[in-house]
């Protein structure tokens, strides 16, 4: 069965007033911030803060979470915060070591010409008029993560390269068996490694976007049996769809943060999906702080809220950033919406390069997992859980200042020189709406810091 294509609709918001505290929904489902006290203390080595320290406001760089309706946050509100000193603690923590110190990231397997029902799994079943796009390039991915994660080496997963089979066939070849495994869409398939064969189980996909999916337990066990002796972490990206179990209707990625392995899906990354996945494109990091956007999503999910219970949700007036404001959430919208919009007839590098930015963010989040970093509930930050793909379009590129302090202790990293390998990436893809945002938030956050040394 095909799925047809929700044509997207053209740009009608200009964004004008950007909200930078969570939404009136984080309110009634009792989702509580961290005071500004306890997130300075939290982003210190021994968790506390030096009595008299003046609190910096970081709102206009580091917003609140959204807590939309159906966000993480909103679904699980008392997710417990990681502290720097906590994570320090975290007894399962692994410490990047002169002998463990590269991240390799292995390209999706490939598939041989007798085993190509395998290949077709990957095609969305979509009936549309929208031109295929490429599919996010590998080593795009690794020069991103690399400055990413600078301090880290980042490199490919060297020869031979992955291969999927038919799980029964040991030379790549079966014709005939083949043939019928394509009509009866076997339960079971091979991942070929230089160190044996491993079983990933397959079933049909509960929403028919793909054909088949693969079982994500199956590929993260693979990838702990496949780690290279010197590495600290290993990110495999598969082009497939994925299921963890069997409630799930597809996954994205995850870590086993403890074996320091990676998994990540660019199948519904795909924006041809974005139409039939309800993903809104106008609205995606840095616009998702619109504070009209706000509002129309919290009244369509609670279209029965009395009238009088919405006069007084909207009476908490949020802090806002209005046009003229010169701070990095400001500077992110105004290049974000400079460029020509993804909503109506995007050009088809426009979207390669989109698909490319959201595998790149993905696998940023799951690889500081393997880092001990877990999710955030301090700020809308990278780290930040995601329930839904929705979400995860509206999510941002950065770690908050907690979550920096992590990661510049794990990697040994200097905060500027990391900000400026980042800008570095994101100015060669200026032309594209995510890293623009981002390289104009990162100019804009060097401006504000001064040169110094502080956060």
């Amino acid at each position: 069965m095909s799925m047809e294509v929700v044509p997207l609709q053209p740009p009608k918001c200009r964004h004008s007033s950007l909200s930078v505290t969570s939404s009136a929904h984080a309110a009634e489902v009792r989702y509580r911030r961290p005071t500004a006290s306890q997130r300075a203390a939290a982003a210190t080595l021994n968790g506390w803060r030096k009595k008299g320290t003046k609190l910096s406001d970081y709102s206009s760089t580091y917003p609140a979470p959204l807590v939309l309706p159906d966000d993480d946050l909103a679904v699980d509100p008392e997710y417990p915060p990681q502290s720097v000193r906590q994570w320090l603690e975290e007894e399962d923590r692994n410490e990047v070591t002169p002998k463990k110190n590269v991240v390799y990231v292995a390209v999706p397997p490939e598939t041989e010409k007798d085993n190509d029902f395998i290949r077709i799994w990957t095609q969305p079943q979509l009936e549309g008029t929208e031109q295929a796009i490429n599919m996010p390039s590998v080593q795009d991915l690794v020069d991103y993560l690399t400055a990413f994660y600078h301090g880290i080496t980042v490199r490919l997963l060297p020869p031979p390269r992955l291969r999927f089979q038919s799980w029964n066939d040991g030379t790549g070849r079966t014709s005939k068996r083949t043939a019928k495994a394509k009509s009866a869409a076997p339960r079971q398939i091979g991942l070929d490694t230089a160190k044996g064969r491993f079983p990933i189980r397959t079933r049909a996909s509960k929403d028919r976007l793909y054909e088949r999916q693969f079982n994500l337990d199956d590929l993260l066990d693979a990838a702990i049996g496949i780690l290279p002796d010197d590495a600290y972490a290993l990110l495999l990206v598969v082009d497939h769809d994925l299921y963890e179990d069997e409630d799930d209707v597809f996954v994205c990625g995850r870590a086993y943060g403890g074996s320091r392995v990676a998994v990540v899906s660019t199948a519904r990354y795909n924006p041809l999906l974005d139409g039939v996945q309800g993903v809104e494109r106008e609205h995606a990091w840095p616009a998702s702080h619109c504070e009209a956007y706000f509002q129309d999503c919290c009244d369509a999910a609670e279209p029965q809220q009395s009238a009088k219970k919405k006069v007084k949700a909207r009476e908490a007036e949020p802090d806002r950033l209005e046009e003229g404001a010169e701070t990095p959430l400001r500077a992110a919208v105004t290049a974000y919406t400079a460029l020509p919009s993804l909503s109506s007839r995007p050009s088809v590098a426009a979207l390669s390069s989109l698909w490319l930015n959201r595998v790149c963010r993905t696998g940023s989040h799951e690889l500081a997992h393997c880092l001990g970093i877990d999710h955030c509930v301090y700020y809308a930050c990278i780290m930040q859980g995601s329930s839904s793909i929705r979400e995860d379009a509206r999510q941002p590129p950065y770690l908050c200042p907690i979550d920096m302090a992590k990661l510049v202790r794990a990697t040994g990293t200097d905060e500027w020189e990391r900000y400026r390998a980042l800008l570095g990436v994101c100015e060669k893809r200026c032309e594209t709406h995510g890293f623009a945002a981002f390289g104009a938030w990162i100019t804009a956050r060097l401006a504000v810091a001064g040169g110094t040394n502080s956060v």
